[in-house]
């Protein structure tokens, strides 16, 4: 089984941005200060100020989990923490986040929970929930259908953009664990456990160590805003060459988006214990190992780039792993399975 399986093209999806790349540079000015396929856009509001960083997300089909669970609470939490991710991994830290909530039916109850998840979030990244909108949107969601989608801006100083430039050959790849599949993969993942292996959301396969299907696919998304504070408070703001958060495309298509050309990441996926809910997807859905790292996480969230002399005793204290190393190369990732 592959993702395209559960109805995601991943290919498809790209194309059709590549397509629409001009059309997209032709509302920019000097004060844009990225460019496509990054996590995030920069902005530089005016000179000498510090930029601005923002990204727009979702948390995908994991709704569908949330209602069939009555579980609203932690998808609030998931789209939060997956937003600053994204501004993170080029060195911002979160100013603010918007919100939008739309569903076939407006349930009290529903929306309560999801705004609940919001709040909690944003406290605990420091940044304020501004405001959002709410839709109510019978005939294109069923009544018991919603979804969300959510806008984060933050700031960095350009001298501490991290943009992967700094990058070289040697350096060492380390990876954050993640909480689960966070908020990618889930059409596959509902193909699996509900279709193939016929699990119900309050089943407890052995394979989940006695977690109820909803607790694993349900777990929230992790925010690594602390951890990496914690490293740039030891290390220094440009102690870190890189950083990749890993989302839909996997370890396959967000790697490269850092990756100077000419080099390459090397990950040796046998230097961490994938959690077995990867295993039980892989082995009940028949996926192709390629397929798995280009869908999932793998228990691996965010992917830090450093130099090979940076203290592996401060990197384990943060919970990071070492995964591989960059190489000379010209594919910007080797996935080593």
């Amino acid at each position: 089984m592959k993702y395209a399986d559960s109805g995601v093209d991943i290919d498809a999806a790209q194309k059709a941005l590549a397509g629409a790349k001009d059309a997209v540079r032709s509302t920019w000015d000097e004060r844009v200060r990225s460019d496509l396929g990054a996590f995030g856009g920069l902005y530089r509001p005016a000179p000498g100020e510090p930029l601005l960083v923002a990204s727009v997300d979702g948390v995908g089909t994991k709704v569908k989990i949330a209602a069939m669970a009555g579980r609203y609470d932690t998808v609030g939490q998931d789209l939060v923490n997956h937003c600053v991710n994204d501004i993170l991994v080029q060195g911002a830290e979160p100013l603010f986040f918007l919100d939008y909530f739309a569903a076939g039916k407006l349930r009290d109850d529903v929306l309560e929970q999801v705004l609940t998840g919001f709040a909690r979030a944003c406290r605990e990244n420091g940044c304020a929930l501004l405001g959002g909108e709410t839709a109510e949107m019978p005939g294109v969601y069923g009544d018991e259908d919603f979804d969300l989608a959510g806008c984060i801006v933050g700031r960095v100083e350009e001298a501490h953009v991290i943009d992967g430039s700094a990058i070289v050959a040697g350096d060492r790849l380390w990876g954050l664990p993640s909480t689960g599949l966070h908020t990618n993969g889930y059409s596959l993942a509902r193909r699996v456990f509900f279709e193939v292996a016929g699990c119900a959301v309050d089943d407890r396969p052995d394979a989940l160590g006695g977690e109820t299907v909803a607790d694993a696919l349900l777990a929230v998304h992790r925010s690594y805003l602390s951890e990496i504070r914690q490293l740039w408070s030891a290390l220094g703001r440009d102690a870190i060459h890189g950083l990749a958060h890993i989302t839909g495309g996997g370890f396959t298509d967000n790697i490269p988006r850092i990756v100077p050309d000419g080099l390459c990441a090397r990950v040796e996926t046998a230097s961490w214990s994938v959690p077995p809910l990867f295993g039980f997807l892989q082995d009940k859905g028949e996926v192709p190992a390629e397929e798995m790292y280009r869908v999932f996480n793998m228990g691996i969230g965010l992917v830090a780039v450093l130099p090979a002399d940076t203290d592996p005793g401060l990197l384990a204290r943060s919970g990071a792993l070492p995964i591989g190393e960059i190489v000379a190369g010209e594919d910007k990732v080797d996935v080593v399975l």
